[in-house]
């Protein structure tokens, strides 16, 4: 392995983690704090399509090339599916994929105690759920630049509306908007741990590598098309279909553009 002080891939996965925390968390505070619920929306519509063209154009084809038996990649690509299916099952991670920001509104009997407990726990997983970011944006990297740099734009794609449903959570929960921000924001570092995790055991284990890139496409398409594609189907007139058309389509397109400039 590279001297790491030297190594241009540790130095991009850092500043990776580092800028999609913070774009992600102040362009969720933005709208948060605006309350801007259109916005939210064609985020969501958006991220959808950028996480499913990473998954299917990039990462995927990127894992099968690599020589790694192709049973092995599906059968993990199932693995990964059936555990964000246990997982959110579990709750661990729904409240990230559950934007509650949209229209979302607390029962009037909501006991500010039981709020507070769950502005800590929304943030304890969401710190859990970084960590994981970080892991992917370095398994990215160690495959292809090219690929870490849209694996990192996904990631804050789908962090922003994500991360709005949290500060909508945590304002409830008593935080005020600083607080919020600044908690949130200190999770969102989390992925920098875990940046460095995944580049001092990845790089030393490269056949994992395709594993990894696979078990991170199965995230991406499980919050795509469980969480978010449902949450778009609730508006079905053709005047709130065609711009979710058209931004999946964007997003897709902004993947393929990145895939040529590179």
């Amino acid at each position: 392995m590279p001297d790491p002080i030297f190594d241009p891939i540790l130095s991009s996965i850092l500043l990776a983690t580092v800028i999609a925390g913070v774009v992600s968390i102040t362009g969720a505070a933005i709208f948060s704090f605006t309350l801007l619920s259109k916005v939210v929306e064609r985020m969501v519509s958006l991220s959808v399509g950028i996480m499913l063209a990473t998954s299917l154009l990039h990462a995927l084809p990127e894992a099968f090339e690599s020589g790694a038996d192709p049973r092995s990649l599906f059968a993990t690509l199932l693995g990964g599916l059936l555990a964000f299916f246990v997982l959110e099952k579990m709750a661990i991670l729904r409240h990230s994929h559950h934007h509650e920001g949209d229209g979302h509104h607390h029962a009037h009997g909501h006991d500010a105690h039981q709020a507070g407990k769950s502005g800590w726990m929304i943030l304890l997983g969401d710190a859990m759920h970084n960590f994981t970011d970080g892991i992917l944006i370095a398994a990215a990297f160690l495959a292809n630049p090219e690929l870490g740099i849209v694996t990192a734009l996904a990631i804050v794609a789908h962090e922003i509306p994500q991360e709005i449903g949290d500060f909508i959570v945590l304002l409830n929960a008593g935080f005020s908007r600083l607080r919020a921000y600044v908690f949130n924001l200190l999770c969102s570092l989390m992925a920098v741990a875990g940046g460095l995790l995944g580049y001092f055991t990845l790089d030393q284990a490269s056949g994992l590598i395709p594993y990894v890139l696979v078990f991170a496409s199965s995230g991406f398409i499980y919050i795509a098309v469980s969480d978010l594609m449902p949450q778009m189907q609730r508006r079905a007139t053709v005047k709130e279909s065609v711009p979710q058309v058209l931004l999946i389509a964007l997003g897709v397109a902004i993947v393929l553009a990145l895939n040529h400039a590179y």
